[in-house]
């Protein structure tokens, strides 16, 4: 087969040695779905020439803002941009926060056509703060354009996507901080074993998964990256998400069978991705993203809107750049009858991201307020959520994650109901270690998700499912989103006169009697979970943590 015809910026050896030209030359379907199994498996990822029509084709049909500028602005500005710089060394745009550009496959010509090219959108784009994945992105397009202005003009319509429903890429340090503390929730939920590698080498796990994006776009090797490109072109940011799942899951089975050499894990997770090759193959890396059953797009939507919610409670906005956001607990300022510090930050490590963002604040104890379940819920209530942690008299420790305000026990007339979301769970710490996470989650065959998720490509042939406002609104995870089998699946807590009940179904994880002297736990639906202690236990000790945001204004 000849050589394609490739552009003025690649380098062609490079280029044929990483991503032979092999493939197809043309794609005549415009079916979505039909598409979108063609991006999975590679139809044009062995051929320049379709790869590039594709991606013209696919970026033109994202809607966006009526002006967006084009190739014609490119050419008009440019000369004046660049000229204000020394051309031997053009500066990089101060969004992309020191990333640096990755060459990939790109001679000397087209790595200062990359600046040239991000220095103009800087001009046109005033309101980026913050996109430390662009110049990657410009790096790819642009050996796939016939020229700068062409690159240009691709990556300003991805930019100018103005259609609420789809997301492309983070240009604020909120919607970027809040798409890694997302990633980390989905993480805990997904990858426990990589995240426990994570949270065991390093102190803040925020930290290391703020590089998450940086591994997709800059880390990886150009013949992965353009692969993923490929799909996300095609499905939005979703598959992201995948993907650096399916690198986590990767790093951290890699890891087991030969530790960490540096005790830096955020850096020795960035070179296993520029070494990926060593481990799996791209087409392998993509079968496992894919094998993730993920939340649905509208569940990772909302949770991405808590997420900025709670940045924005510790004064971060749109306009902000780089700032550290910590997610640990304070040593010097906590102080437990249950836990050491070292068990809570454990625990800490499991929570939502966008509460770990807070110090623990102890708000009810037993050596405190003395051993009444009426003045538990006096001092809970208004609280939401909690962290319950009980101490038996044979000194087992377990204790459970509660979403939801105790007030809510209150809408069922005194009668004992069921309420939470899928975001409860259930642990032990003492003998073992061991936490239970919603049913669903393990197991999503067991729940459909009762909103079908749209298309995220603006293709004409895609079809795309109405978005309810105050459905958005709703709280992530809630059990409504989902078609149980049964209510057995549900049943997250519940609070009386009587008793406090956590998990359901078969039996009850933990169960606390009024006088909060005595319990049981079992086997349940919601948690699918072992006995979290001796199953009829006394209780030595009970605790109820709240949540602290020191930044957050009275």
């Amino acid at each position: 087969m000849d050589t394609p015809e490739y552009n003025r910026f690649v380098d062609p050896e490079k280029m044929e040695a990483m991503i032979p030209d092999m493939g197809p030359k043309e794609l005549l379907s415009t079916d979505f779905q039909e598409i979108k199994q063609l991006a999975r498996q590679g139809y044009w990822a062995r051929s320049y020439t379709l790869r590039g029509k594709i991606y013209k084709r696919l970026i033109e049909d994202i809607p966006c803002r009526t002006v967006t500028p084009d190739a014609s602005v490119y050419s008009d500005i440019v000369g004046k941009i660049v000229g204000k710089h020394n051309s031997t060394n053009l500066p990089l745009p101060e969004f992309v926060d020191n990333s640096l550009v990755p060459s990939y496959c790109l001679n000397p010509q087209g790595e200062e056509a990359v600046r040239k090219i991000l220095l103009c959108i800087a001009n046109q784009f005033p309101d980026i703060s913050f996109c430390p994945t662009l110049p990657a992105i410009v790096a790819l397009l642009l050996h796939y354009s016939i020229d700068e202005a062409e690159c240009f003009e691709k990556t300003c319509h991805i930019l100018a996507c103005n259609d609420p429903s789809k997301r492309f890429i983070d240009q604020s340090f909120l919607a970027f901080e809040s798409s890694c503390m997302t990633f980390g929730d989905l993480a805990n939920k997904y990858c426990q074993a990589g995240h426990r590698l994570v949270v065991e080498s390093s102190e803040d796990v925020l930290q290391v998964y703020s590089n998450w994006n940086r591994w997709l776009f800059g880390d990886l090797p150009l013949n992965y990256f353009a692969r993923v490109f490929d799909v996300f072109l095609v499905e939005g940011y979703k598959v992201l998400y995948r993907v650096a799942l399916a690198i986590l899951k990767c790093y951290g089975k890699a890891r087991a069978l030969q530790p960490i050499e540096s005790d830096n894990v955020k850096h020795d997770i960035r070179m296993f991705v520029r070494d990926i090759e060593k481990t799996i193959s791209s087409e392998k890396l993509l079968d496992r993203c894919f094998a993730i059953r993920l939340f649905s797009r509208k569940e990772i939507q909302l949770l991405q809107l808590a997420n900025e919610t709670a940045l924005k409670q510790k004064g971060i906005t749109v306009q902000n750049k780089r700032q550290f956001v910590h997610l640990a607990v304070d040593a010097e300022n906590f102080q437990s009858e249950i836990v050491s510090v070292k068990e809570m930050r454990d625990i800490w490590s499991w929570l939502p991201e966008r509460f770990a963002l807070c110090q623990p604040l102890l708000i009810f104890s037993t050596m405190q307020h003395g051993y009444s379940l009426t003045r538990l819920y006096y001092h809970c209530d208004g609280h939401e959520p909690t962290l319950l942690l009980l101490k038996t008299s044979t000194k087992e420790v377990c204790g459970a994650y509660l979403s939801t305000d105790w007030r809510d026990r209150n809408k069922f007339g005194g009668k004992l109901g069921f309420f939470g979301t899928g975001e409860c769970f259930v642990f032990r710490l003492k003998p073992k270690i061991q936490r239970y996470v919603w049913v669903v989650i393990k197991h999503p065959e067991l729940a459909k998700n009762s909103s079908p998720e749209p298309s995220t490509s603006g293709l004409t042939f895609s079809s795309t499912a109405s978005t309810d406002s105050s459905e958005r609104l709703s709280p992530f995870l809630s059990a409504r989103h989902f078609h149980l089998p049964s209510k057995a699946e549900s049943m997250f807590m519940a609070g009386s006169n009587d008793c406090i009940i956590i998990g359901g179904g078969g039996g009850e994880a933990l169960y606390i009697d009024a006088d909060l002297n005595r319990g049981h736990t079992g086997h349940c639906e919601t948690f699918n979970n072992e006995p979290l202690c001796s199953e009829n236990f006394l209780i030595s000790s009970l605790e109820v943590w709240g949540f602290w945001n020191a930044d957050l204004k009275e």
